[in-house]
């Protein structure tokens, strides 16, 4: 079946392939790519943004963005915590409920089975012990059930965390 003649045929047609799209892209460069396309610019245009200096960007501290936190734009983060968690007493959910976690102590929901994962017992939700966790959940307490990727901004953290503590 596989005799002289039949493997001449299929290199012929792999080189005869190969002509054609090397012919084709001699074609395309000659047509498409300017004669000139390492030149030098003939001309710069200053238009003096390398002249100014970089402006440094100061980020905020945790306690600097709370203090000047805004529950209402905190409302508009609660969606997506609202899948696991409710802001009614008692009502747990996936996760449990967040009603007054604000200087509660950690793990101290009654029956909400923990992980495991989170901190002492006997240590309590300050505002920065939750924007940490809310910032990498999985950081704070390594091997949480919490699948949350986090919030890396700090206001929105400190935005989030005032509107909890407000409808607590």
């Amino acid at each position: 079946m596989f005799d002289t003649m039949v493997i001449t045929k299929a290199v012929a047609a792999f080189c005869g392939a190969l002509l054609v799209f090397l012919l084709g892209n001699w074609a395309a460069m000659e047509l498409y790519v300017p004669r000139n396309a390492n030149a030098p610019q003939a001309y710069i245009i200053d238009t003096g943004a390398d002249d100014e200096p970089a402006e440094d960007v100061v980020e905020l501290t945790f306690e600097e963005a709370f203090e000047m936190a805004d529950a209402a734009a905190g409302s508009r983060l609660w969606s997506q915590c609202r899948a696991c968690h409710s802001l009614e007493e008692g009502r747990n959910g996936v996760g449990p409920y967040l009603y007054g976690i604000v200087n509660r102590e950690i793990g101290d929901v009654a029956g909400f089975n923990y992980s495991g994962a989170l901190p002492q017992a006997g240590d309590v939700w300050t505002p920065e012990i939750l924007s940490a966790f809310i910032e990498s959940p999985s950081g704070v307490a390594p091997g949480t059930s919490m699948n949350f990727r986090g919030i890396s901004s700090v206001e929105d953290r400190a935005n989030l965390i005032a509107y909890i503590e407000s409808e607590s």
